[in-house]
């Protein structure tokens, strides 16, 4: 069915409308309220020892998480694809269970498995402290972006076949070299574009990790729960508002490397 110019005209100004007032605008506020001060105000309130911890600890668990999910979800991605054995559906299902289930949810049950009264709590008396230290917290990041890596990579694997890895093994290359030198480099964007979503979601993680975290500034305070710690607690609004302003500059930048990558990957095939 063809749409007149005038219906067009129509759902494009709903639709900016919509995205005008569900995310322009909130934005702008927070901008407008962060810099209303001048740009030293900003500097400063990001720049005290408590704001610096959020950010280190922030990136710190981004670098534990992404490399966890990368080998796992290649992993994975190649069983799904490659393999053929007993519930290879329930493993599909699971590698979506994180898209289903509520973080807070995620947070409960690790408390539930790794807490003092849980499952595993009897580690803490062998000095491995889970819940509510940085174990806990790299843990609820894990669960919650699980389904990125593997989600980019299998379609590609799908697209890509296994007819090269197949030639591969008749002329003697072992399943590492076929890895390294065919796969690899066959699902490298996928694969990149998975990382990608992985940081993402890894920055912007708020409810499985406050469940597992006391929150304390200083220790186990990421970006997200700083943000809250000075709004919420501390009442301090501007703060709050110029960690928001922190967090949303780091996604913007991986919004940005995520288009770029898009593009590259659209010029690639």
């Amino acid at each position: 069915m063809k749409l007149s110019a005038g219906t067009r005209i129509s759902l494009r100004t709903i639709a900016l409308a919509y995205l005008f007032i569900l995310l322009l605008l909130p934005l702008g506020i927070i901008l407008w309220r962060t810099f209303g001060q001048g740009i030293g105000e900003f500097f400063d309130s990001i720049s005290t020892p408590a704001a610096q911890s959020a950010f280190q600890l922030t990136m710190l668990i981004v670098a534990i998480v992404v490399p966890v999910n990368v080998v796992f979800g290649v992993m994975t991605a190649l069983a799904l694809v490659r393999g053929k054995f007993p519930g290879r559906n329930l493993l599909q299902g699971l590698v979506d269970l994180p898209f289903a289930i509520s973080p807070v949810v995620v947070g409960v049950s690790l408390i539930l498995l790794w807490g003092v009264n849980g499952w595993f709590g009897g580690l803490e008396h062998h000095g491995l402290k889970v819940i509510f230290n940085l174990p806990g917290m790299v843990l609820a990041t894990i669960f919650v972006t699980l389904p990125f890596v593997v989600r980019e990579v299998e379609p590609v694997l799908h697209e890509i076949g296994d007819d090269q890895e197949q030639a591969a093994a008749t002329l003697g290359a072992s399943r590492w070299q076929t890895f390294w030198r065919i796969t690899l480099p066959a699902i490298r964007w996928g694969l990149t574009y998975g990382v990608v979503l992985t940081v993402a979601r890894s920055l912007g993680e708020f409810g499985a990790v406050i469940m597992v975290s006391t929150g304390l500034p200083g220790k186990s305070q990421t970006l997200t729960l700083l943000v809250n710690g000075r709004y919420v607690n501390d009442h301090n609004t501007f703060g709050a508002y110029c960690a928001a302003t922190l967090l949303m500059g780091i996604a913007i930048v991986v919004l940005l490397l995520m288009t770029l990558l898009e593009r590259k990957r659209g010029t690639a095939k």
